[in-house]
């Protein structure tokens, strides 16, 4: 199990939105090449990006950004997400250096386009479901559908996927803490690795989380956090060695 950094891309800044609002950003830094090497100098053992740009665009915005941004974590691998609704967006960024994908809104709208990259880039695509209330949205969060996110997590579980990013819109960058039983309900039900979003705060939310997959650790991947560790709330390598070491 792992933390793991998040850097929101708008407008070439690193941002955090509050529940996926575009119009409620708070910027942290001018220069998220820079950030993303912080984060590698502070013991990241991954990165996750998301261009909110070509989320709401449909297609990268920030493609050249990202690639600079891959270079600065050197071996430390990149997750990328936003907007990748193509197979050639996904080939561009594994040959950049980007080590998985997250296809969410096609994958979502098109279940056989996600099972073409599935097996055409298998354990580098993971399914992103962002849910309110259970139910996915869609567009980059403009849209909330009537399909419930365990459902399509257990649809796709035959597939080749690296796992799920499941994200709780409610809780994204309210620092209000993790939806834990949701999270644990989906890995347990599709039997899917996750990688839980949404609402990581502090100490206390990993530790919940750890907790409640005891038992079940194969299912979870990691976490991600993103306005906590910027604002402080949270320390990065506080929260990766509370995740790394064993239950008590």
């Amino acid at each position: 199990m792992i933390l793991i950094p998040a850097i929101d891309l708008k407008q070439g800044k690193c941002v955090r939105l509050r529940q996926g609002r575009m119009d409620d950003a708070t910027v942290f830094s001018d220069d998220p090449v820079a950030m993303a090497a912080h984060w590698r100098s502070q013991g990241a053992q991954r990165l996750h990006i998301v261009d909110l740009d070509g989320a709401f665009a449909g297609e990268p915005k920030n493609r050249d950004l990202i690639k600079a941004m891959v270079g600065a974590m050197g071996e430390v691998p990149v997750q990328v997400g936003g907007g990748i609704r193509s197979r050639e967006v996904i080939e561009a960024y594994l040959l950049a250096g980007v080590a998985a994908v997250i296809v969410g809104t096609k994958g979502i709208e098109e279940p056989q386009f996600l099972a073409d990259v599935a097996h055409a880039f298998p354990h580098q695509v993971w399914f992103g479901l962002d849910a309110r209330n259970g139910r996915v949205a869609t567009d980059g969060w403009d849209n909330t559908s009537s399909l419930l996110a365990a459902d399509l997590a257990t649809a796709a579980a035959e597939l080749p996927l690296a796992g799920v990013v499941y994200t709780d819109i409610e809780r994204d960058g309210m620092m209000s803490g993790l939806n834990v039983e949701a999270t644990l309900s989906l890995a347990q039900t599709s039997g899917m690795p996750v990688i839980a979003s949404g609402g990581v705060t502090r100490l206390d939310d990993l530790g919940a989380l750890k907790t409640a997959f005891a038992g079940h650790e194969q299912l979870l991947f990691g976490a991600i956090t993103g306005r906590a560790i910027y604002e402080g709330s949270l320390d990065l390598a506080a929260g990766q060695a509370l995740l790394a070491a064993p239950l008590a």
